[in-house]
């Protein structure tokens, strides 16, 4: 590696950049251990993908926020050091793929000569702060929520309070009572309110997605402006120090909460005020930096396809509160877009707008402050550079992480299948063109970075297996999750898991099922009305794998057949070895078991329980290398290396536990107990787990 210096004048940032190539040179000359580089690395922002060798660089900007400088200069590095492609995240990020190790220092380094950070973009540290795009100029919004987001990203980066704790942590920002900013969902959530003329916010806390989505609790109905960062800088303390590190899959605040209760945790973040010096913290809103609109006459516009224009302008021009301008909508398919565009654009809006761009959480961007009277004009230009499509934010515009096309944890496709499921809406129902009320989110794993748990219609990356033991590309369908505003929310049930190729066909009976009964109802009311089983009844037989096609094992967005390949998760901060693999699978059986015993199948959950109990045993057994050719197997020699030497108590065998179902009809009662029993073995395997990791 070539030696690297940076003029920088910023000496802290100029240090973050010399330190980080200082410690890759380390790295490749051994003298440096491989976990603690990889930390070092994602609090850098600097992340590894699916393909050997190349690296993922995610770009931090705070709630949003690119000015045309910053815009032009990320397409600069883009071009440089990547492939000219960018991808905006559902945390309103920008990243780039395929970058070589060595040249992310001088990539930093470039970036921050306009002021644009790579600094915590992963890693166990503050990610970035969201906020809802439309702050600053909606309608509805008591105050700009901006100033705020800005003053808490800077207050907490590099803060030493929360560089390495034992998980990341999210928050957000909601300009309304519409909380599009999320908050149900985040480790801190900030909706604004004012009381008596007071600027504060209702705040939530201990939300969160991923495999075991959480709902956030009220900490506060509201809590000053001045408040906030000391409140916040009591939870971080409280997180850092009592959340747990050892086992990362139960890292997240969320978990520390439901461990403790919100008294108790509430208890200790106001006792930590005692150790925090500044008891509040105003934000100076005055001097937050406000880009401001050009004066500019409309130019002359001929439109050519007034139908077109009408259709765009009704779902992609958004009311803005300053009187005489508006917000334009950019539908940003699967958030990727490449930088000659992006340039184009840069100018466009440093030319006839205010010079800046809002990255939205569905992946989109939206132009503040144009003029009402260059609409027209905007129109045509975003033409030109394929920026037109109709249905900004609308049930069209889903939302999707990069899966299996990058992510090591991509189980299945996302990308692949969201762009065939906005063929079929376009094509089939285009009505949902201007319909707000359905939101459709595809992740490629159960970590939710599609945010598909909390979808109207959600979708997950899975696999399934045959009796042949051929594996297909698989899509978990959940539905009936929502947001409901106002710090409150519901999440998806999983309703069926069906082959990744029939997800066009789940989607086409779930709307028409939609448009023939619900009677004008939202459809998070509706599902809540009809219930699992009722969708669960029309699209069971979808999950059949008896007779699947050789279409089948092949995934959306590829010709290849499908393989399934999961790497090591580092932004999701679980390792996904094997053994790990199999206890998580062994939670989704105990789920599905439940599941069905809600739905009175007994006979289902039974079995579900069962395929639990020799799931988890199997793990075991694959950690101390024997041999799991069958169930028979697995049962008689986990009894043989684990109960009968002691290392594993039980009442009685193992054989006698599971095989339970043999003796006894699948009874409401019988179920009851045979779940709680796969529930308890979970864990006592789980934890003799931990515990030889730990010695090992």
């Amino acid at each position: 590696m070539q030696s690297f210096r940076t003029e920088i004048e910023n000496p802290i940032v100029q240090k973050d950049v010399i330190e980080l190539a200082n410690k890759i040179e380390q790295f490749h000359n051994g003298k440096i251990d491989e976990e603690k580089f990889r930390s070092l690395r994602l609090a850098r922002g600097v992340y590894g993908q699916r393909q050997e060798g190349v690296q993922m660089i995610r770009i931090k900007l705070p709630y949003g926020k690119v000015l045309s400088n910053q815009l032009r200069r990320i397409c600069e590095v883009s071009d440089e050091y990547s492939r000219g492609r960018l991808h905006i995240t559902t945390r309103q990020d920008i990243q780039i793929h395929y970058v070589d190790l060595n040249r992310t220092p001088e990539l930093w380094a470039e970036l921050e000569k306009d002021d644009v950070t790579l600094r915590e973009a992963c890693g166990n540290t503050v990610r970035n702060v969201t906020a809802s795009e439309t702050a600053g100029v909606d309608p509805k919004e008591p105050f700009d929520v901006s100033p705020y987001a800005d003053a808490l990203f800077r207050f907490f980066l590099r803060n030493p309070i929360c560089q390495e704790m034992g998980r990341k942590f999210k928050v957000s920002f909601s300009g309304t009572e519409e909380d599009t900013g999320l908050s149900y969902m985040h480790d801190l959530g900030f909706i604004a309110k004012i009381e008596n003329g007071v600027r504060g916010f209702k705040v939530m806390l201990g939300g969160g997605l991923g495999s075991q989505p959480r709902h956030a609790d009220e900490l506060y109905n509201f809590l000053p402006t001045d408040k906030i960062i000391p409140l916040m800088e009591g939870v971080l303390r409280i997180f850092d120090r009592h959340g747990e590190r050892k086992s990362r899959a139960k890292a997240r605040m969320k978990f520390l909460i439901k461990d403790i209760g919100l008294e108790a945790f509430k208890e200790l973040v106001e006792a930590e005020q005692n150790a925090i010096l500044q008891k509040t913290v105003a934000i100076d809103v005055d001097n937050y930096p406000v880009s401001i609109p050009v004066t500019v006459e409309a130019p002359e516009v001929t439109i050519t396809n007034q139908k077109a224009f009408d259709l765009w302008k009704s779902t992609n021009v958004v009311p803005q509160k300053q009187k005489g301008y508006v917000a334009i909508g950019i539908k940003v398919l699967l958030g990727d877009f490449y930088t000659d565009k992006a340039r184009l654009l840069a100018d466009l809006v440093e030319k006839y707008a205010a010079g800046e761009i809002r990255l939205s959480l569905r992946q989109n961007i939206l132009i503040p402050f144009v003029k009402e009277d260059l609409i027209p004009f905007f129109y045509q230009e975003l033409e030109t550079l394929g920026f037109v499509t109709s249905g900004y934010n609308k049930a069209v515009d889903i939302t999707a992480c990069p899966g299996t096309d990058t992510c090591n944890l991509g189980i299945a496709s996302s990308t692949g299948i969201a762009e065939e499921l906005e063929r079929v809406i376009k094509t089939e129902y285009p009505q949902y063109l201007e319909k707000e009320d359905l939101v459709i989110k595809i992740s490629g794993c159960m970590n939710a970075c599609g945010q598909h748990n909390m979808a109207n219609i959600g979708f997950q990356g899975m696999s399934v297996r045959t009796k042949d033991k051929l594996v297909a590309p698989a899509l978990q369908v959940l539905l009936g999750g929502g947001n409901l505003g106002n710090g409150n929310g519901r999440f998806a049930d999983k309703v069926v898991k069906i082959p990744s190729r029939r997800g066009p066909e789940a989607l086409r009976r779930i709307l028409d099922d939609y448009e023939a009964n619900a009677e004008g109802k939202l459809f998070v009311d509706y599902y809540a009305e009809k219930g699992e089983k009722y969708f669960y009844d029309f699209l069971t037989d979808l999950s059949n794998v008896d007779s699947l096609t050789q279409e089948d094992f092949i995934d959306w967005g590829t010709q290849e057949e499908y393989v399934k390949a999961i790497g090591v998760g580092e932004c999701a901060g679980v390792v996904i070895d094997l053994i790990a693999t199999l206890f998580l699978e062994s939670e989704e059986k105990i789920e599905n078991a439940k599941i069905s015993f809600d739905n009175e199948v007994y006979s289902d959950a039974v079995y579900h329980a069962y395929s639990s109990l020799v799931n988890s045993a199997k793990a075991l057994l694959l950690s101390e290398k024997k041999k799991t050719n069958n169930h028979a197997t697995i049962i008689s020699q986990f009894d043989e290396e684990f109960v009968a030497s002691g290392k594993i108590q039980l009442e009685g065998t193992f054989a006698d536990l599971i095989y339970q179902l043999q003796k006894n009809p699948p009874s409401k009662t019988f179920a009851v107990d045979y779940i709680k029993s796969a529930e308890q073995f979970l864990v006592k395997v789980q934890e003799f787990r931990a515990v030889e990791l730990e010695k090992a």
